[in-house]
C-alpha cells in the first residue's frame, strides 16, 4: 500500500474524481480528510468507505480562509499530522470566449480556482513543514492546452495554476513539498455520462456516436475514467514521486502529447 500511514487532505471530495482520490487513498493504506461545501456528499462517501477512525469531514469553502485553516487543522488534531493535499474543488461553469464569455462567472472561477487553492495550501503547508515535508496534487485541465470548447475562464483559471505550480515548487522544495500537478482530458464519470447522454438524445444518435465522436483523436481508443485519473494523484501523493515537483502528467489516453 503506496500511503500506508499518511494522511491525505481531499478538498472537493464529491461524487466523481474527488471521490475515486479518497477510495484510493483509503485502499493504498492512508487516513482520509474529505472536504466539500456539502455535508450530505461528504457523509454518503464517508459511509461508503466505512466512515470510523481512518475517515474525518470538514464542510467547508475554498473561499473561505477559516474554513481552510480548519481542514488542516483536522488532518493534524484527527490523525497527528497532514503528507498530501489533493485539490480537486474547483468551478467550470465558465462557457464562451473573450467576446461572448460572463465575465463574473468568469471572475468567480479565478476566485475560486486560484485564489481559493492558495487558501487551501496556505493553510496546508504548516502543518506539511511540521511532519517533514510533502505533496501538493493540483488538478489541471487539458482545456489549458486545447481549446476544445469554448470556456475561457476555466482553462485559463487552470492555466494559472501551473503556472502558479512552477514558483511553489521552488518556494516550497527545502521543506521537503513537492507540487505536482495531473491534468485530464474528458474524464469518464458523472459529468461526462450526462453529457454524452444528453448530447445523443439532442441529436438524435446512440450515445456510442457521441462517445465515438469525443475519443476520435485518443489513440487508446477510450476516455479515461475518473479513477483512471485518481491513479496519477495517488502516484504522485506517494513516496514513491519523492524526486518528482513541478510536474504535469497528462492522463488523456494520448489525445495531446506534450
Amino acid at each position: 500500500m503506496i500511503l500506508d500511514g499518511k494522511t491525505v487532505l481531499v478538498c472537493g471530495a464529491g461524487p466523481g474524481l474527488g471521490g475515486e482520490i479518497a477510495r484510493g487513498a483509503v485502499r493504498e493504506g492512508a487516513n482520509v480528510v474529505l472536504v466539500a461545501r456539502t455535508r450530505a456528499k461528504l457523509e454518503a462517501l464517508a459511509s461508503e468507505l466505512g466512515g470510523g477512525a481512518r475517515v474525518a469531514l470538514v464542510t467547508g469553502d475554498v473561499k473561505n480562509a477559516e474554513d481552510c485553516a480548519r481542514m488542516a487543522e483536522t488532518a493534524v488534531s484527527r490523525f497527528g499530522g497532514l503528507d498530501a493535499l489533493a485539490l480537486v474543488a474547483a468551478v467550470d461553469n465558465t462557457a464562451g470566449g473573450v467576446m461572448a464569455a460572463d465575465l463574473e462567472v468568469w471572475r468567480n472561477a479565478l476566485e475560486v480556482n486560484v485564489i481559493g487553492a492558495a487558501h487551501v495550501i496556505r493553510a496546508a503547508v504548516p502543518a506539511m513543514r511540521s511532519g517533514g515535508g510533502g505533496s501538493i496534487v493540483l488538478i489541471g485541465s487539458q482545456a489549458t492546452f486545447l481549446p476544445q470548447m469554448p470556456q475561457i475562464g476555466y482553462a485559463s483559471s487552470k492555466g494559472a495554476m501551473i503556472t502558479a505550480m512552477y514558483y511553489m515548487a521552488r518556494e516550497l522544495g527545502p521543506d521537503r513539498i513537492r507540487v505536482n500537478t495531473v491534468i485530464p482530458t474528458w474524464m469518464w464519470g458523472p459529468p461526462v455520462e450526462r453529457y454524452v447522454e444528453g448530447e445523443a438524445a439532442r441529436r438524435g444518435v446512440p450515445e456510442s456516436e457521441v462517445v465515438a465522436q469525443i475519443t476520435r483523436n485518443m489513440p487508446l481508443g477510450e476516455i479515461p475514467r475518473d479513477d483512471d485519473v485518481a491513479e496519477a494523484v495517488l502516484f504522485f501523493a506517494s513516496d514513491r514521486a519523492r524526486m518528482i515537483t513541478g510536474q504535469m502528467l497528462m492522463v488523456n489516453a494520448g489525445e495531446l502529447m506534450r
